[in-house]
């Protein structure tokens, strides 16, 4: 059974600000090197006129996990998140799939103004684990860890646009 995950942050910036952060390749770059954990790679980028798509790589050093997911591994976490983004409506795809477990989290991003002046990005979607028993617990970390790490990128987005304002 799979877990749904629905997940807000906000920012001062405006949506065309923040979505002009979310695909700009320096932008991806300078993220994974401030959050991406171990071996942190922009593996994949392509634009054109209306959309970008592009998968990263991330890392999460096995003593930074939960126990039941460092028994699981045997080893570091290894993060592969691909994302594609339109600019008409400002809305994207997102999927993640983990190292060593037999399943996946996808779903939809979307980014839009708010009355306040600023903008908030929510991410829609499903964490999906194929193990028995172990499945439900597994699930409710992924979605627990990709609130958190969320968080963490809104702030770092707010920083970097900031320092370029």
């Amino acid at each position: 059974m799979a877990r749904r995950i629905e997940h807000r942050t906000t920012s001062r910036w405006p949506a065309r600000d923040v979505y002009a952060a979310l695909v700009d390749q320096t932008y991806l770059r300078d993220r994974l090197a401030e959050l991406g954990g171990s071996n942190p790679e922009l593996v994949a980028f392509t634009t054109t006129d209306q959309s970008t798509s592009y998968q990263l790589k991330q890392g999460v050093p096995a003593d930074k996990l939960p126990s039941v997911a460092r028994g699981l591994l045997g080893g570091d976490l290894v993060i592969d998140r691909a994302e594609s983004w339109t600019e008409a409506g400002y809305a994207g795809t997102v999927e993640v799939t983990l190292n060593g477990v037999p399943g996946q989290l996808d779903g939809t991003i979307t980014l839009a103004d708010t009355a306040a002046g600023g903008s908030e990005l929510t991410l829609t979607g499903q964490v999906k684990v194929g193990i028995p028993i172990m499945g439900g617990k597994l699930e409710a970390m992924i979605a627990e860890q990709v609130a958190l790490l969320l968080d963490k990128e809104s702030e770092f987005t707010a920083e970097w646009l900031a320092r370029r304002a």
